[in-house]
């Protein structure tokens, strides 16, 4: 007996409240190309092995798991390293963005697939994997017609350009890409899929040089954990949504090392002094109540590094916060 049938036959009430909700489809981007770390292609997995199609069921939502979209692995050598010769010396010198034909590639199928769901007036929620496929789910949703307001969670700006990053770590720009900042070799179909004045960075503790001058050149709304610190999470979140609001709707990108390595160990770039368990469990009740959330992405979840699999369990509980589920 399917699921569904069964609902039908024990609680046709619930029944008919789910089929009255937007579905919620899964799109797994198993992708590590964005950084130096190894692992973070497992975060799908990870996340869906901790439950995530039952805990969302559970809270009132049907759900479609469309699978993993397909990313080349650099072992296959269709995404190189690669080391461009600049003298007779032999200096090599590294290029400014790392496997960027692949990750290009990646997030053109990625953006084809949410803005399929988007137009069906679904909810995508994008299972990473690193925080470069994020270029893909905003460009998806704005050849759907969406233009929302983004929410970006994260100890990062991710707001580097080929011209500023210090690493040539794609996963470190899709922000700037996604702000119309980075130009080539960015395709202009990934580019300016939303707005400096509907954007928030949230969360930030370890931002480059070049990224706090993108910042301001974009004009994005920071609030970093000082400002968290200062201001309490509520509030800091009541700025956030009223600014991101603007938009059509909000879309969350939620990186998992916004949190502190003591709550999700399971990341590949650590930074001390992060999000706490409620901080970030309030943070996703608050946009849940603000009832314009339409878009959710979880990036940088590595199993690899992670205890018992509990960072991805962790950010199976955020989406279902962010999703509706109360305590009472």
């Amino acid at each position: 007996m399917s699921g569904e049938r069964f609902l039908r036959q024990v609680d046709p009430e619930k029944m008919r409240r789910m089929e009255g909700r937007p579905v919620v489809e899964i799109i797994g981007v198993p992708m590590d190309l964005g950084g130096n770390r190894r692992g973070v292609d497992m975060g799908p997995s990870g996340i869906r092995y901790s439950g995530l199609v039952a805990k969302l069921s559970e809270i009132g939502f049907r759900v479609r798991d469309r699978g993993n979209i397909r990313v080349a692995d650099p072992d296959e050598g269709l995404a190189r390293h690669a080391y461009k010769k600049v003298d007779a010396e032999r200096m090599f010198t590294r290029p400014r963005a790392h496997n960027v034909t692949e990750i290009v590639r990646a997030c053109e199928e990625l953006a084809s697939v949410v803005a399929e769901i988007a137009r069906a007036g679904n909810i995508p929620l994008v299972l990473g994997g690193d925080h470069s496929m994020a270029m893909g789910t905003l460009a998806g949703l704005a050849r759907a017609g969406k233009r929302p307001g983004v929410i970006w969670i994260d100890a990062h700006g991710d707001i580097n350009t080929p011209e500023t990053t210090p690493s040539g770590n794609v996963h470190g720009m899709p922000f700037a890409v996604a702000l119309g900042l980075a130009g080539d070799p960015f395709p202009a179909d990934l580019r300016g899929t939303t707005g400096g004045d509907r954007g928030v960075l949230l969360g930030l503790r370890d931002v480059d040089p070049g990224e706090r001058d993108n910042i301001k050149k974009a004009g994005v709304t920071a609030l970093t954990m000082a400002d968290i610190d200062r201001l309490g999470m509520g509030p800091a979140m009541e700025k956030a949504i009223a600014v991101a609001g603007k938009g059509d709707g909000i879309h969350l990108s939620l990186d998992m090392d916004a949190l502190d390595p003591d709550e999700a160990p399971g990341v590949g770039t650590p930074v001390r002094g992060g999000l706490t368990y409620r901080e970030a469990q309030l943070a996703m009740e608050m946009l849940a109540a603000s009832g314009k959330l339409r878009s959710v992405e979880i990036a940088e979840v590595n199993p690899i590094l992670d205890e018992s699999n509990r960072t991805a369990a962790l950010a199976v509980e955020l989406v279902a916060s962010a999703l509706g589920e109360t305590i009472l």
